[in-house]
């Protein structure tokens, strides 16, 4: 994992935490899934997934576990987290009281067969080693159990700047990689623009970045942190990656 990947998902996450203490548990979830996904997102890949009728579900990858709170209060279900960098598991269980692990996606401390779903978002794109992650996911999966992915695409070259340490799969590949780990993918959609997110979400996810900024200010780490995202924001911004939602099946 490079420097800038860590700074973001361990330093930043646990700056993330220290803020929406000071402001409340009103801001947890908003800002728990920043690069995660909208809600409209976050409901149609649960709605693929068939979430109310997965008693055991996987988050791959939860960062400091957002999303994973976000099916807890709306399914009454209690996601288990797995997450590489400490600073974001922590974040997960101390914000929302999850059950989490720290552990990359390719070594999962679980037995085959766990989970009923799974879903990974905005995650394939940070390891070069997708398809032991995929593999790895695939493996804790009951035969029959269902994968979500939030995948950034490249079907062409980038412009640069690039962000640091990213490597974004093309959807043919991406389809591919699927097929090769053992599943059959069942639809790939268009991901809605976080920009689409309701007014008190954004607000709320807004307000958390701002205090971010201001207490951040002028730390090389925060300036490296908001670099990486405006570089993938105007990358997606024009047409370069692509946003997307991805439904398979473990067969």
């Amino acid at each position: 994992m490079t420097e800038a990947m860590d700074v973001e998902f361990d330093v930043v996450a646990t700056w993330t935490e220290e803020v929406v203490r000071e402001l409340g548990p009103d801001y947890a979830v908003a800002a728990g899934c920043r690069g995660s996904g909208s809600p409209a997102g976050l409901a149609g890949l649960a709605e693929a997934l068939e979430v109310p009728l997965a008693t055991r579900m996987l988050d791959a990858g939860s960062g400091v576990g957002g999303p994973a709170a976000w099916l807890a209060e709306r399914f009454g279900m209690t996601p288990v987290c797995a997450e590489p960098m400490p600073g974001a598991a922590l974040a997960s269980r101390r914000l929302f009281g999850l059950p989490a692990v720290v552990a990359p996606g390719q070594a999962l401390p679980f037995r085959s067969g766990t989970f009923d779903a799974a879903w990974c978002l905005g995650v394939l794109d940070t390891t070069e080693d997708k398809a032991g992650l995929l593999a790895e996911v695939r493996r804790v999966l009951a035969p029959g159990g269902r994968l979500g992915l939030l995948a950034f695409l490249a079907d062409g070259p980038l412009p640069p700047p690039l962000p640091d340490g990213n490597d974004f799969p093309s959807e043919a590949g991406l389809r591919d990689l699927l097929t090769g780990t053992g599943y059959a993918v069942l639809q790939a959609v268009p991901a809605p623009p976080l920009r689409d997110a309701p007014v008190t979400w954004q607000a709320r996810a807004d307000r958390v970045e701002d205090a971010l900024a201001e207490r951040h200010a002028g730390d090389p780490r925060w300036d490296d942190s908001r670099e990486q995202s405006a570089r993938i924001g105007t990358l997606i911004a024009g047409g370069h990656l692509r946003p997307t939602l991805l439904h398979a099946v473990a067969v």
